[in-house]
């Protein structure tokens, strides 16, 4: 199985050029770009754009962008117009909520039923990607005769982030990989089997190597918002669990999760760098020789 280990962008708009730049030029296999609203950051669609046009080797993906909120035939149109302009290079991965609790209201979903809307537009984002023509009839969406442009030769691959038993059984379900985050090896180890259990049950398969984590690594400490962020994900565990502290951890940890058949990462900063270029140079030094 491949190990690939890419990076998560978290500078500025006015950084974001000089970091992707870096990131191909020194062979990073993919930048990974978070939906966060409120700040400074890239919108994850506007910077895959961005980026692809910028590169013509980098892989870009959303690590994770919302779904529910966002209409399956206008992200389906996105995705394979990215897939067209620069092809194979498009890592799509969609998740249930914002990070930030303060913004699930910019994803209006109606009453409870955020889950059940992931799902209806899962399953009709999946369509929109493999054929020409749907016509689909849910509770949230319904569409006629409609198609989103010509169809990349093979179907975009969609993962998808969560821990809980739902979320893994949706990977299952409707899901070509997982990018989880804030779990330990033991616990990714044994949510990979729950997902391939999963997805057996729908007469699916999912490719051995298409499990990965995201997490931080801290070398110039954590800031509040991630370790308000684990507290809020794991109010009993200790924050060493998920974010190692200096580059050996960060390789121990990989090494950790790959035993457990973890192949895939992305690592961003834990605390504010110095510069994204500095954290951008170690990472290409300390962990990109452990792909393989």
């Amino acid at each position: 199985m491949k190990v690939r280990i890419g990076i998560s962008a978290t500078t500025r708009a006015d950084r974001f050029a000089e970091t992707v730049d870096l990131a191909e030029a020194l062979g990073v296999d993919s930048l990974w770009l978070s939906e966060i609203v409120l700040g400074s950051s890239v919108e994850p669609v506007v910077g895959m754009g961005y980026a692809l046009a910028r590169t013509t080797r980098l892989k870009v993906g959303t690590g994770v962008a919302i779904l529910p909120g966002r209409h399956p035939v206008l992200v389906a149109k996105q995705l394979v117009s990215l897939a067209a302009l620069a092809p194979k290079r498009v890592l799509p991965a969609f998740g249930l909520t914002p990070a930030r609790p303060r913004e699930r209201a910019f994803f209006p979903v109606p009453g409870d039923s955020r889950g059940a809307v992931f799902d209806e537009s899962m399953e009709l984002l999946r369509l929109l990607l493999r054929q020409e023509r749907v016509t689909f009839k849910g509770e949230f969406h319904t569409v006629e005769d409609v198609g989103v442009g010509p169809l990349p030769a093979r179907p975009l691959d969609i993962w998808l982030g969560g821990s809980g038993p739902r979320a893994l059984r949706r990977v299952g379900r409707f899901g070509d990989g997982w990018l989880a985050s804030f779990v330990t090896p033991e616990e990714a180890g044994t949510a990979r089997a729950s997902i391939r259990a999963h997805a057996a049950e729908a007469g699916r398969e999912i490719e051995e190597d298409h499990f990965g984590v995201s997490f931080a690594v801290a070398t110039q400490g954590v800031s509040e918002d991630l370790a308000a962020a684990v507290l809020r994900r794991r109010p009993d565990a200790d924050l060493a669990a998920f974010v190692p502290e200096g580059w050996q951890a960060a390789r121990d940890l990989i090494e950790r999760y790959v035993a457990q058949g973890i192949t895939k990462f992305v690592v961003r900063p834990a605390g504010p760098a110095p510069s994204m270029e500095e954290f951008v140079h170690d990472f290409a030094r300390e962990l990109k020789p452990m792909e393989t």
